[in-house]
Order: structure tokens, then C-alpha cells, then sequence
């Protein structure tokens, strides 16, 4: 993935991770074909034109495909320890989000993100599984102000992995949510996935949210509370859980 404009007879210097890798780990050289891609313009078929020590260029020779956005899918996540962070980010990019926006909870273990290793985590997973574009990443913000003014024609699906009965097993039957695929095939408004908009998907933390946190988030008319089965799950499965749902039902999947 790479910033410039890709055009028909465009030379191009690589930038020094993509030279690095381009020639250390494809072990490409003067004169060999690689495959170059961006948002804007898709994917290009290019040729090395010119490999020094230090630095690579290529000249851009014929477009391949043109450029194909991700579905309009946010995940809003619960910072947790570093390495299911990264995990988290890196998945999500896998699955297709467009945005990420971390929101600090009650419960919430780290209150700090480095957005620019959360950055090149999305990155270098993009370019892996041959997508076009980086998902966004957000400032963390609390949950309130992540909520605030919140497009109400936009659906947030949160997953309530408790009841109202926080003595019971699995949170008790009353205030259950209903199993994320029961949820995701009842009618939605038009503005839904199922209609061409967007979706925002909301993991918690560690711990869960807390009662007010649900009664908050329960008391929205855009908000719906899924199931992700009987099982407890930790914040890295509920996240590649729930999004791989979402893109089998509503997203891109059906689309091969």
C-alpha cells in the first residue's frame, strides 16, 4: 500500500519499509514485477526500474483492479492489555472495519493507546490480506462522549454479555439479549446494513460494563444488544466473534 498516485508510466520510489521488503524479503530486483495498490486508485501492475542500497523505485505499467472501499463498519473497543489490543486491531483490519475507535469504560484496564503503533499494526495487516485501504484509527474517548451526539439512524450493536440478574448464571433470563444472528435477521431500519449504511459494533472490556453502563446503553433506540452464545469471551474473541457475524450476514462476505 503506498500514498502516491498510481498512473500508467508513474515512477515511484519506495518508501524505506516497503524497499526493505520488496527487495530483501520478495528478493525482487531490477527489472521484476511486483503489484502496487491504494484507495484511491486500486491495484497496478509495476516493474523495478531502479534499486540502490539504500532505496527502490518502480514504474507503474498497467491497472489490475480498481479500487474497492471497505464496507462502512465501525468497531468501538475497550483498550485492554497491550498484545490483545494489537490483536484486536489487527483482526478487526483483517474482517474489514473502516474505523476504529477506542472508548474508555468504567472497567477499563489501559486508559492509553499509541495510535501510531495501532496505526502500523492496521497497516501491515491491510497490505496483508490485499486490502486497499487502512481502517481509521481514532483518539480513545470515554464511552459517553463516544455516544454523544451519535447518529441515531446509525445501529450500534453491543454486546451484553449479562442479564439484569447479576447473581444468575449467564446474567438470567430477564434483560437477556437475543443471539446476535436472531437480532441481525429482524427488521432494521433502511439505513441499516441490510439497507446500503453503515454499523458500528461495540466490545467491551475485561470485567464487562458495568449495570449503569447498560442501562445507558439499553435505554438508546439505536443500540442493539446481541449474545455472543453462553460462554464468557475474552475482548480479542468477542471482537473477531461478533465482526465475522456481521460481515457473514450483513457485509461483504456475500459477496465473495
Amino acid at each position: 500500500m503506498i500514498e502516491e498516485d498510481l498512473a500508467a508510466g508513474a515512477e515511484i520510489a519506495l518508501e524505506e519499509g516497503h524497499a526493505r521488503h520488496v527487495g530483501t524479503v520478495l528478493r525482487l530486483d531490477v527489472g521484476d514485477v511486483v503489484r502496487v495498490f491504494n484507495a484511491r486508485d486500486g491495484e497496478w501492475r509495476a516493474r523495478v526500474s531502479g534499486k540502490t542500497k539504500r532505496g527502490m523505485n518502480v514504474r507503474v505499467e498497467e491497472q489490475l483492479c480498481e479500487a474497492r472501499a471497505a464496507p462502512d463498519l465501525e468497531l468501538l473497543f475497550a483498550p485492554v492489555k497491550r498484545q490483545a489490543t494489537d490483536l484486536i486491531v489487527e483482526k478487526a483490519t483483517e474482517l474489514g472495519v473502516r474505523r476504529l475507535r477506542p472508548v474508555i469504560t468504567q472497567r477499563t484496564i489501559a486508559e492509553t493507546v499509541r495510535l501510531d503503533r495501532l496505526q502500523a499494526i492496521a497497516r501491515e495487516a491491510a497490505e496483508q490480506t490485499e486490502r486497499f485501504d487502512a481502517p481509521e484509527i481514532c483518539e480513545a474517548v470515554s464511552l459517553v462522549r463516544a455516544l454523544d451526539g451519535w447518529d441515531v439512524a446509525r445501529p450500534l450493536i453491543y454486546a451484553d454479555e449479562a442479564g439484569d440478574d447479576a447473581s444468575a448464571t449467564w446474567g438470567g433470563e430477564r434483560g437477556r439479549a437475543r443471539p446476535i444472528l436472531d437480532q441481525l435477521n429482524a427488521p432494521h431500519p433502511p439505513t441499516s446494513p441490510q439497507g446500503g449504511g453503515g454499523v458500528s459494533v461495540l466490545i467491551g472490556p475485561e470485567g464487562g460494563f458495568t449495570p449503569e453502563e447498560r442501562r445507558m446503553l439499553r435505554s438508546f433506540p439505536y443500540v442493539i444488544p446481541v449474545s455472543l452464545g453462553p460462554r464468557i469471551l475474552r475482548a480479542e474473541t468477542a471482537v473477531i466473534a461478533a465482526l465475522s457475524v456481521i460481515q457473514a450476514a450483513w457485509g461483504d462476505w456475500r459477496k465473495g
